[in-house]
Order: C-alpha cells, then structure tokens, then sequence
C-alpha cells in the first residue's frame, strides 16, 4: 500500500517565498554586473566603437587599448605610486590600531571612554573638511623644517592614516574584546609580559580580525581621489587621479579608460576574493560582541 507523502514541514518556505527569492538575486546579479560588462565590452572596443552608439554585442574586439593604457599616460609609475603609498599606509595603520587597541581592550585607565569616543567621532566629519588644514599643516612643516610632506609620498601616507586608523582602531578593540582574557593571564603565568601575550597569544587569535582591518585600509587608500588630487604631483600621484590623463582638451579616450580602470581593480578584486574568508569572520567578530 502506498503510503501517503509526508506533511508539509511547518519551517518551510512557500513556493511563492522562493520564487520572489529568485527573482529578486537574478535582477540584483544583472544589476551588479551589467556595469562591469560594459566596461569589460568597451575596453575591447576601438574608440570610434565607443564613442558611437552603445551596442551590447560587439561588431568586434581588439586588445590595443590594454597595450595603449601603458604609454598614453604613465600608468606604470603610477601603478608603483598607489602600491607603495597603500601598503605602507595599510602597514602603519595596522601596526599602530593593534597596540592601541590592546591598550584600550585591556587596560582600564583614565581618559579611556573619551580616548574611545573620540576615535570613534572622528568618522562622522567629511573628508574635505581636513582637506585645507591638512594642506597648510604641510606647508608650513615644508616651510619651517625642509620636510617635504607636500606632494611626497610620505604625506599622503600620513594623509590616509587618518582615515584609517580610527576606523581600524575602534574595529580591533571591539575583536580584541571577543578574546578572552584568560589566554593573556595564561600566558602571562608561563612568563610572557604584556607584549609577549600580545604577540604570542592575543595577535594569532585575532588574525581575521587584522585581515579585515588590513583590507580597509588598503582599499581606503587605493581609490582615493581627493586628497590624492590635491597632495601629489606628477611625480608622485596615485592610479585613481592618473585615469584623467586620458582625458585631453580635445578628445577622451573611452576604451582605454575603461581597460585601465580593470587594471586598476585588480589589485583589490584579487585580494578580496583570496581574503574574504578572514574578511567576513573579522567584520562579525569585531561588530558583534
């Protein structure tokens, strides 16, 4: 005797639920990639295709512009400018957000709630509003000392550093927080001081959380416009204001913009995807308590 199909579980979703579901992801998919194929479709193109009108298939492709980007402007040295600039300033940014966020997660000391606020505060002000004290902090430092932090490197470094180490600062404590305090004590009886647990117990538990930290920074100063715009030169500027050198007075070369705006997310994309295991473990860790 055949025996009838089991009850419907009462946990499980309508047909009508997952169908929306469905719907809702493959628009949101289109949605997200449909302006990454336009980029990818007009790099392919010759520039008299992309200034005409758009077509979705492509009548055919060339890789010239990925060769042109190179030589139009000098995308290489530019290329080494956001590597250098964004690594230093990820590593100075990490390495100070974990001694301070030590100090903050596991000393009780006077001044620590309004060090924390305050930390914290500093992310609710635009960036253009340290965009002029900033600049005449430089010069006037140029001016009285010889230290060229105006269109140098290192003062775009400095620059970055305070948008990303309050942000990193205030993520670390709060990871920091979700370790518990018995592994410093532990280590601290085997005979290990203050750094010793730091680094021996407290850093390698806490490496989602610093991988996270490390991944804002990077993409805080790889694709930063304003202040790379005003606080470099053309020695020393960065990929994200270099994409204007395709722009002329007379002409804009679409194509090449497009392929060197590819280029230019790589970098990033690789390192997302190699690292969003530990990405995601820290945002949770460090948001929820």
């Amino acid at each position: 005797m055949r025996r009838p199909p089991p009850p419907p579980s009462p946990m499980a979703q309508p047909k009508s639920f997952i169908w929306t579901r469905r719907i809702f992801l493959t628009l949101l998919t289109v949605f997200t990639l449909a302006p990454v194929y336009v980029m990818l479709s007009s790099s392919l193109k010759p520039l008299q295709d992309v200034q005409g009108s758009f077509r979705w298939i492509p009548s055919g492709f060339t890789f010239r512009p990925y060769i042109d980007i190179w030589h139009t402007v000098p995308l290489a040295k530019y290329f080494v400018n956001s590597v250098i600039v964004s690594v230093s300033a990820t590593v100075a940014s990490v390495a100070v957000a974990i001694f301070a966020a030590y100090a903050v997660s596991r000393y009780r000391f006077k001044g620590r709630k309004f060090f924390t606020v305050t930390v914290l505060s500093t992310q609710m002000f635009p960036g253009i509003l340290f965009l002029l004290p900033l600049f005449l902090i430089f010069v006037n430092i140029g001016n009285s000392t010889g230290i060229a932090l105006y269109g140098s490197r290192g003062g775009l470094i400095l620059t970055y550093l305070t948008f990303s180490l309050p942000f990193s600062i205030w993520m670390l404590v709060g990871y920091f927080d979700s370790i518990p305090r018995d592994l410093d004590e532990a280590a601290m009886v085997d005979g290990c001081g203050p750094l010793g647990a730091l680094f021996r117990v407290v850093v390698p538990a806490a490496v989602p959380g610093i991988v996270a930290v490390s991944v804002y920074a990077f993409m805080t100063a790889w694709g930063e416009v304003l202040f790379a715009s005003v606080m470099t030169n053309d020695t020393t500027r960065t990929l994200a204001v270099g994409l204007q050198g395709y722009a002329t007075q007379t002409d804009v070369y679409w194509n090449q913009v497009m392929a060197a705006s590819l280029v230019v997310s790589v970098p990033v994309v690789a390192g997302f995807l190699l690292l969003q295991r530990y990405l995601v473990v820290g945002l949770t860790a460090g948001a929820v308590k």
